[in-house]
């Protein structure tokens, strides 16, 4: 349980920097993002969550 704390506050800090350091870039970023299709997202939220758990498999063997 602590690790997944740890890895929830990573996320939120890198999430965090990106907008504090680029935030226009950021907002353009979003506003390009509603021209995805929900399936291309759908699929690239499923490739990067198998990356994920991959590098977690890898790393916790």
């Amino acid at each position: 349980m602590k690790e997944l704390i740890i890895a929830f506050g990573l996320f939120l800090f890198i999430e965090g920097i990106l907008y504090a350091l680029f935030p226009s870039k950021m907002r353009s970023m979003i506003r390009k993002l509603e021209l995805v299709k929900d399936n291309q997202l759908r699929i690239g939220g499923l490739i990067f969550a198998i990356i994920g758990f991959v590098i977690i498999y890898y790393i916790k063997n």
